[in-house]
């Protein structure tokens, strides 16, 4: 593996910022002016994937980001497509993809650029993540339960972690091309946690880097996946693809034969988890809409993860200890129960 130097061709910009949106009209401005605003001498060039947007997003970006490239889909095809497309698009050593939602403190893309010039090889990085609205710190990257739940990382020493949110996410183009980008079958949700785990299963490293940050308005973009007054909050479409996706996840990345019987522990675990929730939520569309349909997904795709595995695990480098080096074991969900209840789920 080669290790590439922080220098952009002559003529070429060093980091492509990629930002995918959908109706994010009153959120485009300050993530694109925070980008605009970098410190030091970098090159940059901002690409944004507009998802067919019904709101004024087109207009703002000719009116206001002449700068920016644009590209217009005429159909809403998701997260993982519109970041695919933007980095095929993309000429800069270094992609980082942010959210419409999030909006980088100044010196980000320097400290950025300090700590892929010392990785060895280089590999994906983030930054701390603070919420918008109180300034808090969200977390330093994730690690993993054993039921591929995110847990985030807070530790200001831990720098190595099972992966990094995508609404943050620093990968060399020349990587994200080895890795093949993201799925596009999984649409949005996981596609971070799926890169973080590939990327970790060739040898490459993904860590959180302690210094500088990005704010972030949790769920904005999407919908849910925030503690609202002491609740967790999100909605029937959101709880969907995390359960099927995590679950997809779970069996292509998880190396060795031990994948199987954490498989099928999982899926049990899944099963009870829908019937007593839709039990004590008293409506069996939990059951229906979202576990039912994650689990009948699996199986109907079954052939294609299977594929899917196999060829992501025959370029594997590392052995089970190392990667289950980012897991922690404690359940995040039964944390999560104990702390705020159960989570509220939306139509």
């Amino acid at each position: 593996m080669v290790h590439e130097p922080a220098v952009a061709a002559p003529g070429r910009p060093l980091v492509s910022v990629c930002i995918a949106n959908y109706n994010g009209e009153n959120l485009l401005s300050e993530c694109i002016d925070s980008v605009l605003a970098q410190q030091g001498d970098a090159t940059i060039e901002i690409i944004v994937h507009d998802d067919a947007s019904s709101d004024g997003s087109l207009h703002l970006l000719q009116a206001r980001y002449s700068q920016v490239t644009v590209i217009r889909s005429d159909r809403n095809v998701g997260f993982c497509i519109a970041n695919n497309r933007m980095a095929d698009m993309a000429s800069g050593q270094y992609l980082l993809l942010l959210n419409n939602d999030a909006a980088l403190l100044p010196d980000a893309v320097a400290t950025l650029l300090a700590a892929a010039g010392a990785q060895q090889p280089a590999g994906i990085l983030t930054l701390p993540q603070y919420d918008w609205e109180t300034g808090q710190l969200v977390d330093r990257g994730c690690l993993l339960d054993p039921f591929y739940t995110p847990v985030p990382n807070r530790d200001p020493l831990r720098r190595d972690v099972a992966y990094v949110i995508g609404a943050c996410l620093w990968i060399p183009r020349a990587l994200w091309r080895n890795l093949d980008g993201f799925p596009t079958w999984l649409g949005s949700i996981a596609e971070d946690m799926y890169l973080g785990c590939a990327a970790r299963l060739r040898g490459y490293p993904v860590q959180a880097i302690p210094a500088s940050g990005y704010r972030h308005r949790q769920g904005a973009s999407f919908g849910g996946n925030r503690i609202d007054d002491g609740r967790l909050d999100s909605s029937y479409r959101r709880r969907y693809l995390s359960e099927r996706n995590r679950l997809a996840v779970l069996a292509i990345c998880t190396p060795t034969w031990l994948a199987w019987p954490w498989l099928t522990l999982h899926t049990i675990a899944l099963t009870v988890e829908g019937l007593l929730l839709s039990l004590l939520k008293a409506t069996p569309r939990i059951w229906r809409e979202i576990y039912w349909a994650a689990l009948h997904d699996a199986v109907r795709r079954r052939r294609e993860l299977l594929d899917h595995r196999s060829a992501l695990q025959s370029k594997r480098t590392i052995g089970l200890g190392t990667y289950m080096s980012g897991s922690t074991a404690m359940p995040r969900k039964l944390v999560l129960l104990f702390r705020h209840g159960l989570p509220g789920i939306r139509g």
